[in-house]
């Protein structure tokens, strides 16, 4: 992770984007955090980025792992493939 104040973003966001592909950037205001720069390498890596951060999804994921918690549906592994 690596701090950056808003006024050298600002200047050079390309760059910045560029660099955040590979780790976020936390920028900073007056040297106190302020938001994270997250890049993306691909149209796959923002796909999976917004299902990550998708309540709608978080929450049916979840109920799914409840129903197989309380005996309900089957497994992946328990699926037979032809």
């Amino acid at each position: 992770m690596k701090e950056v104040p808003l006024s050298e973003i600002k200047d050079d966001l390309s760059r910045y984007l560029r660099e955040a592909e590979t780790q976020e950037i936390i920028i900073t205001r007056h040297g106190r955090p302020a938001g994270v720069l997250i890049g993306f390498e691909s149209e796959e890596d923002w796909f999976d980025y917004r299902l990550e951060h998708d309540p709608r999804f978080l929450r049916r994921i979840e109920q799914a792992r409840g129903s197989l918690r309380a005996g309900q549906g089957v497994r992946l592994e328990d699926v037979d493939t032809e």
